[in-house]
């Protein structure tokens, strides 16, 4: 099985006519993924590379009753294409785009709850379920399908994990690319829950990083309701106190959010972490011998 994305899913694209809107829509639909619409204000009418283009998500969701929408708008308007998704039905809503204002987040998360939309994003790669649906901008070729659940807050690091899984015949079911935000839609909780749920996973790789207490919520969280085993990596195990490191979200204040203290949080809950990311298939090999 999956989470989130399969081979049912009807994908819709918000900014198809870009430049990388129309390039991604082309790996995702070589990729097999069902993309059946795209959304370019002004352009209603054309067709790109067998893509039917409408004015608006509306009109699009009633004419090909596309489930999922994936944003490549530009950061000023990527809150209102967001939204709009998700007033016209949209299951689920994957914003690449980053950039958004902290306060335009703010503003759309209770509508987007109210609404009941899920988000993956924003500034994230996306997501895949291996061999059956690549909604996002991540390099299909390095996936392979299997029983591995992969969360990541780190596009970079999803890539190099996944190859390592990969290359050690670790397969997987879904990997999603969360993104680095300060506010984000699902986060750790969200998919760990999906995870457990879901019948063909069975262990999930978590890789974190420095900055807010995600990581030691999502540890409590495999402490009390989790079955499955956990294996982590935690980015910025060096990083200087009060430095933002790459993502909005990677900053540690006023002590908080340390990896030492994210480290402490997955031992406590049985996690083992790793120092290095070449060092995550053997723990993972150690947790699924000793289960």
């Amino acid at each position: 099985m999956s989470i989130l994305v399969n081979k049912n899913t009807k994908l819709l694209v918000q900014g198809i006519t870009g430049r990388d809107g129309k390039f991604h829509t082309g790996k995702m639909r070589e990729y097999g993924t069902n993309v059946v619409a795209g959304v370019s204000p002004g352009k209603e009418g054309v067709v790109l590379d067998g893509v039917p283009v409408f004015n608006s998500v509306a009109s699009a969701v009633e004419a090909t009753g596309a489930n999922t929408s994936i944003i490549f708008v530009p950061a000023a308007f990527a809150a209102d294409a967001i939204l709009e998704a998700s007033e016209a039905g949209i299951e689920l809503v994957i914003a690449i785009s980053e950039g958004l204002p902290i306060q335009d987040m703010i503003r759309i998360t209770p509508i987007l709850k109210q609404n009941g939309t899920l988000l993956i994003g924003p500034n994230c790669p996306g997501l895949i379920t291996p061999g059956e649906s690549l909604v996002g901008i991540l390099p299909a070729n390095i996936f392979k399908k299997g029983n591995i659940g992969f969360i990541s807050r780190s596009g970079t690091l999803t890539y190099e994990v996944v190859n390592l899984l990969t290359e050690n015949d670790f397969g997987q079911t879904t990997c999603v690319g969360i993104g680095g935000d300060p506010v984000a839609g699902l986060y750790f909780i969200d998919l760990l829950e999906r995870f457990e749920n879901d019948p063909e996973t069975i262990a999930v790789v978590v890789i974190g990083e420095i900055g807010g207490d995600a990581e030691e919520q999502a540890a409590q969280f495999i402490a009390d309701k989790m079955t499955k085993p956990v294996v982590a990596f935690i980015a910025g195990q060096t990083a200087p106190p009060g430095k933002r490191m790459g993502h909005a979200g990677a900053i540690i204040s006023s002590g908080s959010g340390t990896a030492a203290e994210k480290i402490a949080a997955f031992n406590k809950a049985g996690v083992p972490v790793a120092k290095e990311p070449n060092e995550i298939p053997e723990l993972l090999r150690q947790k699924l011998q000793n289960r």
